[in-house]
């Protein structure tokens, strides 16, 4: 299992929301770019306002979980970034729902390399 390379700053996170392309499932959203480089840039966003910080680590928490799971299958270069929608209660969310949005917006992005 190799380490995943993690977005970190302002503008990076700003460069994929902006030149990035939106893909949505229904309880996460996500932004994907290319960045040109050799390897795969994951970052996660959880508002503030969504839940208290123990509810939002959890979300994190799982959605890192679930890019682990694809992560293998995943096309290089690309640099991914992961919301919680806003109307979406964080507390009713489960690996399951999280799994299933994720391969949703995956397969929409054509970044599979293979079905899973």
């Amino acid at each position: 299992m190799k380490k995943t390379k993690m977005l970190k700053k302002n503008y990076e996170f700003s460069n994929v929301f902006s030149r990035g392309t939106y893909y949505s499932g229904e309880a996460i959203e996500a932004f994907i770019l290319n960045n040109g480089k050799n390897s795969n840039y994951l970052g996660l966003a959880v508002s503030s306002k969504a839940g208290h910080a123990f509810q939002r680590n959890r979300i994190k928490r799982l959605l890192r979980e679930n890019y682990a799971y694809y992560e293998e299958n995943i096309s290089i270069g690309k640099s991914i970034v992961f919301l919680v929608k806003k109307k979406v209660n964080i507390e009713n969310i489960d690996f399951y729902q999280v799994k299933k949005d994720m391969q949703k917006i995956l397969e929409k992005s054509n970044l599979l390399k293979e079905n899973i």
